[in-house]
Formats: structure tokens, C-alpha cells, sequence
């Protein structure tokens, strides 16, 4: 067995080579061999300036205990070498268990709340430093990067205290937070057997034109949050029939036309019927009423799954429960599905090597695939504890025979990989695409996620203009609440099958 070791400090792992004894990914078996990790991955992102994946758990590898101590168990996954960094961050005196996460417009991941509610604690790329803290402690809630640079959050009485959890905004220019005194989190509230301590839990929040967000669930109802100034709230619609959708997923494939998939979730957050509800939500306007299409249901009912979306704009949905019960791996939904915004239908894939539920986390990575990992990670310990991960090869990397690896498209550079909103990318290929081939571009959004929310996730299409047989000009949308800014994948397709990204930085 092919080993790689790397020391931090006091702290080393040997991660096991992703694909074992020659074996490569088929169409059949497209998860790698279990990724020995040395916590339970409960919350991971990005690091845009490595496309490492930071991840992390609580104050201990596999359990949490409510007010513990005030620090955090982290481990860096490096795709490129299978390798593992294991350490543990305490000089920001925050537990950044059930936090909020977003990425901000220089790449940053700040981590808000959770476990240590009123802390906000940034990763820079090099290391971890204590933010101002909240105006109200909070855990379980949801933040999102605005179309002007600041990060709003509302919700989340699972620490703090119950109740009361409105709105409020960080500038990190000024680290400072404003409350939003009338954004109210009665808004976004369901009717969770649990009370309100669940009902304000992990909003589905995405930022729009103009620093305006859009709550687009999980209650049933939906509304659009003003950032600007004192905050307002206005009513955005319903979900057509579908209920409260506790620990659901959604993703917004199609930035460019403000399309969001959302997928299952369940009436209460423990101990009830998950749905296999599946609904586009289209934005018109910042402010404005939204559109909703009630599409085919997915083949398996889920809450607590996670969803990605890919470079080809379909959207690839793992893990979850058809009735969700935390720390257990009881109904489990093993079998993974792929949503194609073209058919609008769904696909099964081959089913999980383990169950990926309550805790668990899965993102995309800069080759084009998707980590899988967590699961468990119980007030003590417990034999659902999933200390691993994987990794999983989407369709579009296997060639038609199902066995050989797709040949894929090489950016080779990148003239200006840092510009601003509206300016235009100038990318080249190792080869020109063949008459008969179809070439495309994509973006999306480096992401975050944790508890089946990741706010940072979007996909932008370009139309390339040839310059000439190998090199492109594209042009990006010049509405920051589209192109959100921050870090961003570039991808060039050939016939559906993505290329390794580019690192791309948009400036406001």
C-alpha cells in the first residue's frame, strides 16, 4: 500500500493513495479507494490559493460537547497528493463546530459562530486569525457573501440561545458587524416539531444584484433580504407545493439566468419524512417575485444530502436519509444521482461505499471531481463516526467504452487569471477543438459547505470568441451579483468532458 506522510508539529498522517494496486476509475466503479482521514469532516472549503481543502470538526476529531473548549480540530486535504495536515487551532478561541461559512471576495474563508456562538474566526491561506465578534451569538445558521463585499447571516439557535437570531452583516474592510434592525428571522421560520430551536436552522441564502440576498428555504415561503442600511424584508413567494424542507440542498447551476435547483429535505429536522421534491427557483429581479417549476421528483428521498454543481452545469446529489435521524446511518439514500438541467431528469450513479449522512460534506475540486467525506461525529463517541472520505469520478471523466479515462481539454494559460467584474478572460488550449467538436467555457464559484449548505457554489457560462485555433476571449457578466466576486474555476469543455481548472480571481 502507497502511503504519503506529512509532519506538522506534533501532528502526522499517512493518507492513503486515492486509487490502490493499479485500479483506475470506470464508469462502474467510479468511487477511490477510502481516504483515511484523522477527524470527521463536518465542515470543509477551499483554499483558493493552494486548491487544498480545508476541513474541520469540533474541539475533537470525532465527538462535540456543547460550551467544550475553545478550539478546533482541522485537517488540509491536498487532492494533488493524497496527503493529509493535521493540527489544531486554538488562538482564536472558537470552536467552529455548526458554524456559518463563506468565502469573501479575496478568497478568505470566514467562519462565523457555532459551538463558540459570538466568534468569528478568518482562514487566510496561511493560517487562522480571531475576526470582531457577532452582535448575537449563533450556530446552526447560514451566511452569505454579498454582491458588495460584506457577509450577511441571519438564523441559528442551536447556540446562543433560542430565539431572536435577525439579521446582521460583517465588513471585513472594517471588521465590524451591523445588525440589520428590520430584518427579522421571524421570516425565515419553519414549522419544525423541534421548536424554534430548529425552525431558523441553515437558511438557503443566496446573494443577488444590488447586496440584496434571496432566502430561498427551507421554510416554504421565501423572501429577499435588503442588506443596505437598516435591512428590509420582502415576500418572494412559495415553493409551489412543496413544504418546510428541513436539511435540504439546493445549488444555483445557471447563475447567468439566477436559476437554483432545490432538492428534498423534510417537514422537521429529526425524525420525519425526508421528500424527494426536487423544484427550479428562478430570479427575475432583486426584489421581485420568483418563478418556481415543480420538476420530476429524485429516484430516492433525502435530507441531510449535499449537492455540487459540476462544470457541464449538471448537479450531482449524495448522501442524506429517506427519514433523517442524526448520528445514526439507519435510511441511508446510498445510491447518488446525477441532475441534468438539459432533460431536467435525474440519473442513478453507482451507490456510495459508505453511508454520508448528518455531518457529512462533499465539494468540488479544482480536478473536476468531488470529495465525499464526514458522517457521524456524536456528542461522544459512536459507531457512526465516518473518520474517511472519498473521492468521486463524474461521468463526464470516462470515455464511451466506460472503462478508459476521457481525454480532456488543457488550459495552458491564462493571460489576465485576476480582473474585474464585466472585463474579459483571455484563456488558451494545448490544441484546437476539432470541427465536429463542441467547445465551452464554465466558471463556478470556489465552495464551501457545512450541514448541507454551501452558499458559495455557483456556475457562470461564457461564450468563447476565437482569436484564433487555439486561444479565446470571454467575456464575463458585468453584474457582481451574478459574478459574485472572489476565487473562481475556470473550465473549458470539449464535448461535455471539463478540463482541470484555472484559478481565476474576480475583482469588484
Amino acid at each position: 500500500m502507497r502511503v504519503n506522510t506529512i509532519l506538522l508539529g506534533a501532528f502526522a498522517l499517512e493518507a492513503q493513495a486515492i486509487w490502490l494496486n493499479g485500479r483506475k476509475p470506470t464508469l462502474e466503479t467510479p468511487w477511490s479507494d477510502i481516504i483515511d482521514m484523522p477527524l470527521v469532516a463536518v465542515a470543509a472549503a477551499v483554499n483558493p490559493t493552494t486548491g487544498e481543502l480545508v476541513t474541520w470538526a469540533s474541539e475533537k476529531n470525532s465527538s462535540f460537547a456543547v460550551h467544550g473548549d475553545r478550539v478546533t480540530q482541522t485537517a488540509v486535504f491536498s487532492p494533488t497528493g493524497c496527503a493529509v495536515r493535521h493540527y489544531s487551532v486554538s488562538n482564536t478561541n472558537h470552536d467552529m463546530f455548526c458554524p456559518g461559512i463563506s468565502l469573501d471576495f479575496k478568497g478568505r474563508i470566514v467562519v462565523t459562530g457555532g459551538d463558540t456562538e459570538e466568534k468569528t474566526s478568518i482562514y487566510d491561506g496561511n493560517g487562522w486569525t480571531p475576526a470582531a465578534d457577532m452582535n448575537i451569538g449563533r450556530g446552526y445558521h447560514s451566511s452569505a457573501t454579498t454582491s458588495d463585499g460584506r457577509i450577511f447571516t441571519i438564523g441559528g439557535s442551536f447556540s446562543g440561545g433560542i430565539g431572536g437570531k435577525h439579521g446582521e452583516i460583517y465588513d471585513g474592510d472594517k471588521n465590524e458587524w451591523t445588525l440589520l434592525s428590520n430584518v427579522s428571522a421571524q421570516q425565515i421560520l419553519t414549522n419544525d416539531e423541534g421548536g424554534l430551536y430548529r425552525s431558523d436552522n441553515h437558511a438557503w441564502l443566496f446573494a443577488w444584484s444590488n447586496g440584496s440576498v434571496l432566502q430561498a428555504g427551507p421554510s416554504t415561503k421565501m423572501h429577499w433580504f435588503d442588506t443596505r442600511g437598516n435591512g428590509s424584508v420582502t415576500f418572494a413567494g412559495t415553493r409551489n407545493n412543496d413544504g418546510d424542507a428541513m436539511a435540504g440542498t439546493v445549488a444555483m447551476y445557471d447563475a447567468n439566468h439566477g436559476k437554483i435547483l432545490s432538492l428534498g429535505g423534510a417537514p422537521s429536522y429529526n425524525d420525519s419524512d425526508a421528500t424527494a421534491n426536487a423544484h427550479i427557483i428562478t430570479i427575475n429581479e432583486a426584489g421581485g417575485p420568483v418563478t418556481v417549476e415543480t420538476l420530476e421528483p429524485m429516484h430516492s428521498a433525502r435530507a441531510f444530502a449535499n449537492s455540487v454543481i459540476l462544470p457541464d452545469g449538471t448537479v450531482f446529489v449524495v448522501g442524506g436519509q429517506t427519514h433523517p435521524m442524526v448520528f445514526t446511518d439507519s435510511n441511508s439514500s446510498m445510491i447518488p444521482e446525477l441532475w441534468d438541467p438539459k432533460t431536467k431528469k435525474f440519473t442513478e450513479l453507482p451507490a456510495m461505499p459508505i453511508p454520508r449522512n448528518y455531518h457529512s460534506t462533499a465539494i468540488l475540486l479544482g480536478e473536476g471531481t468531488i470529495f465525499t467525506g464526514g458522517g457521524g461525529l456524536c456528542p461522544s463517541e459512536c459507531d457512526v463516526n465516518h473518520l474517511n472520505a472519498n473521492t468521486f469520478y463524474p461521468p463526464y471523466l470516462i470515455a464511451a467504452d466506460g472503462v478508459s479515462l476521457a481525454t480532456r481539454p488543457n488550459i495552458t494559460h491564462v493571460e489576465n487569471p485576476k480582473l474585474s467584474v464585466g472585463g474579459t478572460i483571455v484563456a488558451s488550449l494545448s490544441q484546437p477543438a476539432a470541427p465536429h467538436e463542441e467547445l465551452q467555457f464554465s466558471m463556478i464559484r470556489m465552495g464551501s459547505v457545512t450541514h448541507t449548505v454551501n452558499t458559495d457554489q455557483r456556475r457562470v457560462v461564457l461564450s468563447p470568441q476565437a482569436a484564433n485555433a487555439t486561444t479565446f476571449t470571454l467575456n464575463l457578466p458585468r453584474d457582481p451579483g451574478v459574478l459574485l466576486p472572489g476565487y473562481w474555476y475556470l473550465f473549458a469543455l470539449i464535448n461535455g468532458v471539463p478540463s482541470k481548472a484555472a484559478t481565476i480571481l474576480i475583482e469588484p
